[in-house]
C-alpha cells in the first residue's frame, strides 16, 4: 500500500458524516502507536487536576489495582471507534463509562476537560513527533468523534471547533493545575505500571525518557523533577526522528486493536465489556447474557 493510502482515504470522506471511520484509521492504522502514547498523556494531565487526581487515588484502583484500571480505560474507549455509536458492543462500552461516573458526584467541568485532552493532545503529540501531522480534515473528524462521545456521557456546554477545545484546555489548566498529594500518587503508580512495558534494564531510562516528554506546568503541578535540558532535547529529538523515520515506511493494512497490545494484561482468557470497570454499588449485570471477547 502506498504511504499516503489511508491519509488520501481520510480526505475522500466527509468530516462529519464519516468522523467514526476517519477517527478509527488514525487510531488503528495511521497512527496506531503515537495516539496510544498521546493518550496515555493525556490521562497524566487530569492528574494533575487536583479534584481528579484526589478522586482518583480515593477510589483505590489507580494506585492499588492500576493494570486492570489501565486496561479496562482502553478496553471500554476503543469499541464506539471500532465499531461506531450504534453498534451493542459501544453501547455496553459507553453504559459501563456511564455507570462509573454515575457513582460519584463529577462536575461537569471537570468531565469536559477530560474530554479536551483527548481532542488537543493527540494533535500536539502529532504535530510535534508524528510521521505526519493531522490534517484540517482529520483535525475535525476527531472533534465531531469526541461530541458524538460527549453527547452520549451527557456532558454540556461541549465546543464546535478544535479552536475552542484548546482554549477550554489551556484555560482549564492555567486556572486548575497544582499539586495534591493524591493526584501525586496516582501518576507515581502510572508510571510505575508503564516502566513494566519495557526490560527492566531500560526502566531508569524510560522513567526519565517520560518526564523530558512533560511540559514544564504539568511536571510542577505533578511535583516532578524536570531533567537536564541536554537530556529533554535529545528526548524529543528521537521522537522527531523516529517520525522522520516513518515516513518511508508503506501504509499499515491490519489494523492495530487494544487487544494486540501486549502492556494489556488482566485478561488472558478474555473479557466482557460489561464487567470492565468499578463497581462501587455492586455488580448489576446477569452475567450469563454477557459476551466474551478473547484477547
Amino acid at each position: 500500500m502506498k504511504r499516503a493510502h489511508w491519509k488520501l482515504r481520510n480526505e475522500s470522506l466527509d468530516p462529519i458524516e464519516d468522523c467514526v471511520e476517519i477517527y478509527r484509521t488514525l487510531l488503528m492504522h495511521e497512527f496506531p502507536w503515537d495516539m496510544n502514547q498521546a493518550l496515555s498523556f493525556a490521562l497524566f494531565r487530569t492528574y494533575a487536576v487536583p479534584g481528579i487526581g484526589r478522586l482518583l487515588d480515593e477510589t483505590g484502583e489507580f494506585t492499588g489495582n492500576v493494570q486492570k484500571r489501565y486496561d479496562d480505560t482502553a478496553l471500554l474507549l476503543e469499541p464506539p471507534a471500532r465499531h461506531g455509536f450504534d453498534h451493542p458492543e459501544a453501547r455496553a462500552a459507553i453504559r459501563r463509562i456511564n455507570q462509573m461516573h454515575r457513582s460519584y458526584d463529577i462536575p461537569n467541568h471537570e468531565m469536559l476537560y477530560v474530554l479536551s485532552t483527548f481532542v488537543v493532545v493527540p494533535k500536539r503529540w502529532l504535530d510535534d513527533y508524528g510521521k505526519r501531522p493531522m490534517s484540517y480534515h482529520e483535525v475535525t473528524a476527531s472533534v465531531a468523534y469526541y461530541r458524538i462521545l460527549a453527547k452520549h456521557m451527557n456532558i454540556s456546554d461541549v465546543p464546535e471547533t478544535y479552536e475552542g477545545f484548546e482554549k477550554l484546555m489551556d484555560t482549564y489548566e492555567q486556572e486548575h493545575f497544582g499539586f495534591d498529594p493524591g493526584g501525586r500518587r496516582v501518576a507515581d503508580s502510572t508510571l510505575e505500571l508503564m516502566l513494566t512495558f519495557h526490560p527492566r534494564a531500560a526502566s531508569r531510562a524510560v522513567e526519565v525518557f517520560s518526564r523530558a516528554l512533560m511540559d514544564q506546568p504539568l511536571r510542577e503541578a505533578l511535583g516532578y523533577a524536570a531533567p537536564r535540558p541536554s537530556v529533554e532535547r535529545a528526548s524529543r529529538a528521537a521522537l522527531k526522528a523516529r517520525g522522520a523515520l516513518l515516513r518511508a515506511f508503506p501504509a499499515r493494512r491490519r489494523p492495530k486493536v487494544i487487544e494486540d497490545l501486549p502492556w494489556i494484561r488482566s485478561y488472558p482468557d478474555g473479557f466482557k465489556l460489561e464487567e470492565l470497570g468499578t463497581f462501587p454499588g455492586g455488580c448489576p449485570v446477569p452475567h450469563q447474557s454477557q459476551v466474551v471477547h478473547n484477547s
